[in-house]
């Protein structure tokens, strides 16, 4: 297994050049300039990623990270941490969302357990631990099992390298983890729990207070130092976030592009960026997530998202919605004929 260390020192800025000939490429063809807005933004980041303006994303997988947190008995959610490992068996099956959605984008479902409080058979298994603790009233995790998780996610990638995927969409699993990204999005940023904190999957109005409630004690508790991002995942996040932390860092370091899912990826993402800022180059921005801290983290991030549609599901939904649309504009890219080929004057760049 790869370390967290040793994948820090390996991740580089993505390849400029190779980005540059891919923004020429678009340029040349016979359409207005810049006309598919982030879509041709998009293709630029994936050529820079894999290094080559011939880029590639024909293999391509769901990454879903599934982990149980202790912050649930708080009452900060509509259903028990048991939803959790029922869901995580039908990734297995292909009875979820997700699923459905993967097969019609022609992307395979990668689910690992990296943390539930239940074992289900047939699935990857990576966890340190089973389930978090209390954030409210404990740290969720020692230290060296938040690193055990991010090295987890790493490893997960390196897997994924091997075995010849070309991009890699981000998902997670697990009842209660809005809670831990409202946590840690708030101690990275700075920003109050009230602007952090949305309603995760339905939350009543009380449900919302006592979400908020828990996150302010956890914070009061721990006061997590924003400086130090393995230690904010330890005492208030989750194993799923530190596994996907792992896994945005792991693309860099390899060079596969990453899509981000929704708030709770792109918390993850955000923790990736604040240990290696340049692993923000290998990150692409599906949606624009249902959650009110979304547009913050994507601020942050310095990314803009392909769609919003108002998704909060999670699983890797959104970042799979981006997938079709990311084909088509590999599509025109690749095929569609230049200005010099249909003997027109090109466009030139508005003044």
């Amino acid at each position: 297994m790869i370390s967290l260390q040793e994948t820090l020192q390996r991740i580089q800025p993505a390849d400029q050049r190779s980005g540059e000939l891919s923004k020429k490429r678009w340029d040349s063809i016979a359409k207005p300039l810049g006309s598919l807005g982030l879509l041709e933004e998009a293709v630029v980041r994936i050529s820079s990623v894999q290094g080559t303006a011939d880029c590639r994303i024909d293999k391509r997988a769901v990454l879903i990270f599934c982990a149980d947190n202790g912050v649930v008995c708080e009452g900060v959610t509509q259903c028990d941490s048991s939803v959790t490992a029922v869901v995580a068996g039908n990734f297995l099956s292909g009875d979820t969302s997700v699923c459905i959605m993967a097969g019609l984008a022609g992307a395979d479902i990668i689910p690992v357990d990296i943390g539930m409080n239940a074992d289900v058979p047939g699935m990857i298994s990576l966890k340190p631990r089973y389930g978090t603790g209390n954030i409210a009233r404990e740290p969720a995790m020692s230290r060296q099992e938040a690193v055990r998780a991010v090295e987890a996610g790493i490893e997960m990638v390196r897997r994924l390298s091997e075995e010849g995927y070309q991009l890699i969409a981000t998902g997670e699993m697990g009842i209660g983890n809005t809670t831990t990204s409202s946590a840690v999005a708030s101690a990275l940023t700075g920003l109050s729990v009230r602007e952090m904190t949305g309603r995760g999957a339905g939350l009543s109005s009380a449900g919302l207070v006592k979400k908020q409630t828990a996150i302010r004690q956890a914070l009061e508790l721990h006061r997590p130092d924003p400086e130090d991002v393995v230690g904010v995942l330890a005492k208030v996040g989750g194993l799923d976030l530190a596994g996907l932390t792992g896994a945005f860092l792991g693309c860099a370091a390899l060079k596969i592009p990453a899509v981000i899912d929704g708030f709770i990826s792109a918390t993850a993402a955000l923790c990736a960026v604040r240990l290696c800022p340049a692993a923000g180059e290998y990150l692409l921005a599906s949606h624009q997530s249902g959650e009110p801290a979304s547009r913050i983290i994507m601020e942050e991030l310095g990314l803009s998202p392909f769609l919003d549609a108002g998704m909060r599901l999670g699983e890797g939904t959104g970042a799979v919605a981006a997938l079709p649309v990311l084909d088509m504009s590999l599509a025109v890219y690749r095929r569609m004929s230049t200005f010099e080929e249909i003997e027109i004057e090109a466009y030139q760049p508005l003044t």
